[in-house]
């Protein structure tokens, strides 16, 4: 992958989240993934998924309770020899405002293998 497509994949991902299409943004992830959370440990009481049919079952959960979702892409960071893309976006839920870096992590046929997600303020 080239920066181009990190960009690409990060506004299809957003844009995915934002439609609330669950299934589109799975459709990236190896079946083997492991996903880490600060809202998963608030909502299953661990912070790791792993396996694409558990963080199916995890994003429901979560979304059942959000009435008001949207992000916003901020800006990316592409490390093309890790594989690795850090995607930094204002998450906006419930009426809430936070900014977050979710990182990926790619194996060689462009599938997420892992993903961490950090919360914090918005700037401003």
């Amino acid at each position: 992958m080239q920066r181009s497509q990190a960009v690409q994949f990060a506004k299809s991902w957003i844009d995915a989240w934002n439609r609330r299409d669950i299934e589109q943004v799975l459709a990236v992830y190896a079946d083997d993934l492991s996903f880490t959370s600060p809202t998963a440990l608030e909502t299953i009481g661990r912070p790791t998924v792993v396996g694409k049919s558990a963080l199916r079952d995890y994003w429901l959960q979560a979304l059942a309770r959000v009435e008001a979702l949207r992000f916003d892409l901020d800006r990316i960071i592409w490390d093309e020899e890790a594989s690795e893309l850090g995607i930094v976006y204002t998450r906006h839920v419930n009426g809430s405002s936070k900014r977050a870096l979710e990182t990926f992590r790619f194996d060689a046929s462009d599938r997420v293998v892992s993903t961490e997600v950090l919360h914090g303020n918005v700037p401003g």
